[in-house]
């Protein structure tokens, strides 16, 4: 019993690995994607074209992430913005939008 216990928290642990790792290739993706609109301004186009093939609707699924068009479309939406996903997951950037939140709230 106790091997089972192992074997099924390992495969558990193995899985969020990869889902980890196809989580990064997503992320690069994105940065690729915004790289390419600052370039030549068709970012959004180029993540959209990405998310729709067959290889990123693997990638997005492998990643945890439900490939369907209500993705795609947040996915421009944020290529769009232009934001890197390394500053847009950094503490300073999350507290600086949320001030900005409130001040338009306020």
């Amino acid at each position: 019993m106790a091997d089972f216990v192992d074997s099924t928290a390992f495969n558990y642990e193995q899985g969020q690995r990869a889902r980890k790792l196809f989580a990064a290739v997503v992320l690069a993706a994105l940065d690729d994607a915004i790289a390419d609109d600052k370039k030549y301004g068709n970012g959004p186009e180029q993540i959209a074209r990405w998310a729709r093939s067959r290889d990123g609707r693997e990638v997005l699924s492998c990643a945890g992430i439900d490939p369907n068009e209500r993705v795609v479309k947040g996915l421009m939406e944020f290529v769009s913005k232009g934001v890197r996903t390394s500053v847009a997951l950094s503490r300073e950037e999350s507290e600086r939008r949320h001030a900005l939140e409130q001040a338009e709230a306020a």
